[in-house]
């Protein structure tokens, strides 16, 4: 059995699940094995040092599989910021079909998507971006509560309550992100008017996942209190896991004084991305959701997508039907 939905018919997947895009994560090996279970695998743009390295690991990934997979390409502020405009004609020029954006003001290049016929899924932490995005084009939003890795917002909304308010306003298919990664998740996130789930932390935690055996071993120990928040004062939150530099970050974030670079040195992206290589989780600072409590195990991506299908479709027909029985009968 499959589940069709919305998020299924417009791009083209066999289940309705996406692997978010994830820095120095999503990779060729990474959203093949996706795509290759049915699901959409995501590459990471700005994972590649420049847009002709892309161009390339698109390429790449087309060698690796014929299932659809899309591009996240996230809009972030920066000093110096990416040359996104070439970031988003490599996409286009390779002819992907599908893209994930995120970030800030991401009006010009959601237009440039959508002029070149590609479906454009829009990453949001509140309802009123989400109408925002509306209005941009998007086809389909990716609800992100206060669970996700990485940016959860400022509002600190719940998914549950965020899908919930989704179903209620918007008037285009939403899909669910932030703390979802077994079938009663994903049965769930369907009840709450979703049209799938978005999942970055446990696909990070398989066998064909680029990264350390060492980070998915930490991922399979941790509980749902193993991740920590930090940039709030910057009004920049940012879920990471819980090591001994995430609580340093704290500490001094307790200064009601504290600037940027009071914490520079410690969350550097260099560090953070020899975590994955090195396998040391205690190197530097790295994204995980507080989906980590209900991870305890390291599946291939086919043997994971499979079972959060059959697991939802068991949720839904053993469990959920057989409470539904007519009045005269109780």
């Amino acid at each position: 059995m499959v589940f069709k939905t919305k998020l299924t018919e417009l791009t083209g997947i066999k289940h309705p699940i996406v692997q978010g895009g994830m820095q120095y994560v999503g990779t060729a090996e990474m959203a093949s094995a996706v795509s290759n279970a049915g699901a959409l695998g995501i590459l990471t743009a700005l994972t590649q040092p420049t847009p002709d390295a892309l161009r390339a690991e698109i390429r790449r990934c087309r060698t690796m599989t014929n299932n659809p997979f899309g591009v996240n390409l996230t809009f972030l502020p920066a000093i110096v910021p990416p040359p996104y405009e070439e970031y988003a004609k490599a996409i286009i020029e390779e002819g992907v079909k599908v893209v994930e954006t995120a970030g800030n003001n991401p009006g010009k290049y959601i237009k440039m998507f959508k002029a070149a016929g590609i479906i454009v899924l829009h990453k949001c932490t509140a309802i009123r971006h989400a109408m925002s995005a509306h209005r941009l084009g998007v086809d389909i939003i990716s609800i992100d509560g206060y669970e996700c890795a990485g940016h959860p917002g400022e509002d600190d909304i719940t998914a549950l309550i965020l899908l919930a308010k989704s179903a209620k306003t918007l008037k285009i298919p939403y899909i669910a992100s932030g703390g979802f990664g077994d079938g009663r998740g994903l049965a769930a996130a369907l009840a709450l008017g979703a049209e799938g789930i978005n999942m970055g932390t446990r696909f990070m935690c398989t066998v064909e996942a680029p990264i350390h055996h060492n980070i998915k071993e930490a991922i399979v120990k941790a509980d749902e209190r193993s991740t920590a928040l930090v940039f709030r004062p910057f009004r920049n939150t940012t879920r990471i896991f819980k090591n001994s530099v995430a609580i340093e970050v704290n500490k001094r974030e307790e200064n009601p004084d504290v600037v940027f670079e009071d914490v520079r040195e410690l969350v550097s992206g260099a560090r953070g991305r020899q975590v994955y290589t090195t396998g040391d989780p205690e190197f530097g600072v790295w994204t995980a959701g507080q989906v980590v409590g209900l991870i305890d195990d390291i599946p291939t991506c086919q043997d994971l997508v499979t079972k959060i299908v059959n697991d939802a479709e068991s949720v839904i027909k053993e469990r959920l039907n057989k409470m539904i029985i007519p009045e005269s009968k109780l």
